[in-house]
C-alpha cells in the first residue's frame, strides 16, 4: 500500500522538526576533490548552524569518522555510520510522512545519481532505507527515480515542482507527465501538482524546484527572480512567475507571490554557479540562510529583508553561500527533515 491508502502525507518544511539529518563530504566523489578541506569546512558551518535550532545527524563513512568529529565536536550533534558517495542527502535521502495518528514514515524514491551524471551510486540508493530503519520508521518504496530537491509542498495538498528534472528522460522515460503526476499524488498524498517549467540557468541537478520557488505558507509561494534581460534566468524566472500568478493550489486559492531578487551571475571556470537565495533551510524558529558576498552584498541584504519581513516569527542565521557552492548545490540541498513524532503536520 501507499501513503495517500493510509492517509499519511508529507507535512510542510516549517512544521517541527524532531531533528535534520546531513551527509558528510567524501572526498573521492567530490567534483573538485581539491577543495575538500574547504567544503568540509563549510559543511560544518551549516551543521553547526541548524544545531543552534534543532539535533543534528550526520551520516559518516567509517574512514571520515575522525575528520567529521574534529569539525563537528558540539552539542546537538552526532554521527551515525551510514556507507554513502555523494552530501546531497536533500536528495537521496527519505522523504519522510506523517499518519493520522501521528505515526512516522518514509519515502523511500528511487536514486540515479541526477539522471546517471555521478556513478556509482548504489551507495546513495540504500542510504534511505538505512536511514528509515535507524529510526524505526515504516518504509513505502516509491517506483520512481526521484530527488527532494525537486519538490516542495505545502501541506493542504498541493505540491510544487519542475518539468525540466521530473519529466527529464534521464529520470522516468517510460512515464508521462500523468504517470508521474500519479506518483506523486499516492506517495506525497496531495491532489495538486504545480508544475513550473525550467530550473535556474545552470543548475546541473536539471532544475530542482528548491533554487527557484518554495512554499511559505498553504497560498503562498517564494519565487527567485531576475530582472535582467540580458540574464538567461531572466526568460526562465518570468515565465516561473506567470505561471505561478494564474495557477491555484488544491484549496483553489489564488497564490499570494513573494519575489526575491536573484544574486548577481557568478561563474567558475565556465559554469555558471547556481547561487540563490530560495535554497534556504527551515528550522526550528529560525531559517538558514546561504549569503554570498562580495558583489552579492547588497542582494544578500535585500533577500535577508525579504525573508525577515515574510517569517517575522523566526530567526535568520546567514551562511557563508560560496563554501559549497563549487559542488553543485548549497544549505537545503545539503539536509532532510524529519518532523516531530506524534506531529500531524498542521
Amino acid at each position: 500500500m501507499n501513503p495517500q491508502e493510509l492517509n499519511f502525507r508529507m507535512p510542510p518544511e516549517w512544521v517541527e522538526h524532531e531533528r535534520t539529518f546531513m551527509s558528510w563530504p567524501v572526498k573521492d566523489s567530490m567534483v573538485y576533490p581539491e577543495d575538500h578541506e574547504s567544503v568540509c569546512a563549510g559543511y560544518a558551518q551549516i551543521v553547526k548552524a541548524i544545531a543552534e535550532f534543532e539535533p543534528v545527524s550526520v551520516l559518516v563513512n567509517a574512514a571520515d569518522e575522525a575528520l567529521a568529529k574534529s569539525h563537528l565536536d558540539s552539542p546537538n550533534i552526532d554521527l551515525i555510520l551510514i556507507p554513502h558517495s555523494d552530501a546531497w542527502l536533500r536528495d537521496n535521502g527519505p522523504t519522510f510522512v506523517v499518519g493520522e495518528d501521528g505515526e512516522l514514515a518514509g519515502v523511500n524514491w528511487k536514486f540515479n545519481a541526477w539522471g546517471g551524471k555521478y556513478a556509482p551510486w548504489d551507495l546513495d540508493d540504500d542510504v534511505a532505507p538505512q536511514i528509515l530503519e535507524h529510526v524505526g520508521a515504516r518504509r513505502f518504496d516509491a517506483p520512481l527515480f526521484m530527488e527532494g530537491g525537486s519538490l516542495h509542498v505545502d501541506g493542504e495538498g498541493t505540491v510544487i515542482t519542475t518539468e525540466e528534472c521530473l519529466l527529464n528522460e534521464n529520470r522516468n522515460p517510460e512515464l508521462g507527465r500523468e504517470q508521474v503526476e500519479e506518483h506523486l499524488k499516492k506517495f506525497l498524498n496531495v491532489q495538486k501538482v504545480i508544475w513550473l517549467k525550467r530550473g535556474l540557468d545552470g543548475d546541473e541537478t536539471d532544475g530542482h524546484v528548491d533554487n527557484i520557488a518554495c512554499f511559505a505558507a498553504p497560498g503562498k509561494v517564494v519565487l527567485q527572480v531576475c530582472d535582467d534581460p540580458s540574464d538567461e534566468n531572466y526568460a526562465i524566472t518570468q515565465e516561473n512567475l506567470r505561471i505561478l500568478a494564474e495557477e491555484t493550489d488544491a484549496k483553489g486559492r489564488k497564490l499570494e507571490i513573494v519575489a526575491i531578487p536573484q544574486p548577481p551571475k557568478a561563474m567558475h571556470e565556465d559554469s555558471r554557479l547556481t547561487l540563490s537565495y530560495l535554497n534556504f533551510y527551515f528550522v526550528n524558529g529560525g531559517i538558514v540562510l546561504p549569503v554570498f558576498g562580495g558583489p552579492a552584498t547588497e542582494a544578500d541584504r535585500e533577500a535577508e529583508r525579504i525573508l525577515q519581513e515574510t517569517f517575522p516569527e523566526r530567526r535568520i542565521r546567514t551562511v557563508d553561500g560560496m563554501a559549497i557552492i563549487k559542488e553543485g548545490g548549497n544549505v537545503h540541498c545539503t539536509t532532510q527533515q524529519m518532523p516531530r513524532k506524534g506531529g500531524t503536520g498542521k
